[in-house]
């Protein structure tokens, strides 16, 4: 019997303190590699370089960029953050899209400019704001027309760009969330969650909402190979929340043994 092929999986044991073991546990029992992160190799360049290996990083948004723009690994981290921009993948989901109509502006344009940007959006007195990036220099909000300033968006805290292009869409009702690990075209894990992460739970393949997320993952021109791809229930109705890079993304209470056996078949055979 030929030997099964390896690969390593570098996590980084701190960002998901709580499932980390479930991860460690499945890399092992799926006879790969596990090397834990060290901020240093970032710092003075002295990451493992692993040549003829497959590598997947699994940890921060922030080090899964970094490695993805550096090319440090193949495929190293799944986190092409260029390909995440809402502004990006919004126009090809709007099928699914939560957020059926939107305006890209910049954090200064949107202060400048509110009444004219609100006006694209049917004029509405509360509206919702988030980065265009993925990497989310500030956390998405609701804002009031009469109270939206630099500061009201974390401006001077979390980010010094007054540039930073942002998307306002109306207000939308969210009530239940779930997130599903996507390879290929195919959703090979899902969980529910709710988005201060004190709940998830396994979810059900033959449940409306895993239905709905696949529906959309063999439809959607997919930004990576592998990513994560959210849902979120509306006003009655199940819509698509977010796409976000699997390197750097919460896996909640997705199977790790279904994930990392997708996952690496993946990066075995794109070598």
């Amino acid at each position: 019997m030929a030997e099964r092929e390896k690969l390593t999986w570098v996590l980084e044991a701190e960002v998901f303190p709580d499932s980390h073991e479930r991860m460690h546990a499945a890399v092992a029992e799926a006879g790969h590699e596990v090397l834990l992160w060290k901020d240093a190799w970032l710092e003075d360049d002295s990451w493992p370089r692993l040549s003829g290996t497959p590598v997947v990083f699994h940890g921060s948004l922030g080090n899964a960029a970094q490695l993805a723009a550096q090319g440090a690994w193949t495929p190293g981290a799944y986190c092409n953050t260029a390909l995440f921009h809402c502004s990006s993948w919004y126009p090809g989901a709007s099928a699914w899209l939560l957020q059926a109509n939107w305006v890209r502006t910049t954090a200064a344009g949107l202060v400048e400019s509110l009444p004219a940007v609100l006006g694209q959006l049917g004029d509405p007195d509360r509206f919702f704001v988030r980065p265009d990036s993925p990497l989310k220099p500030f956390s998405g909000r609701v804002l009031h027309r009469d109270a939206v300033t630099l500061a009201a968006l974390d401006h001077g805290f979390y980010f010094d760009d007054e540039l930073l292009p942002v998307i306002v869409a109306p207000m939308r009702n969210v009530g239940r969330e779930w997130r599903y690990v996507v390879v290929g075209s195919d959703v090979v894990a899902g969980s529910a969650y709710l988005p201060d992460g004190r709940t998830a739970l396994p979810d059900d393949p033959s449940g409306e909402p895993w239905r709905t997320a696949a529906q959309i993952a063999r439809e959607l021109d997919a930004p990576e190979q592998v990513y994560v791809l959210d849902v979120c229930e509306s006003d009655g109705h199940l819509r698509l929340l977010e796409l976000n890079p699997f390197s750097g993304a919460d896996l909640y209470a997705c199977d790790r043994r279904e994930v990392v056996a997708a996952v690496s078949a993946c990066a075995l055979a794109a070598r």
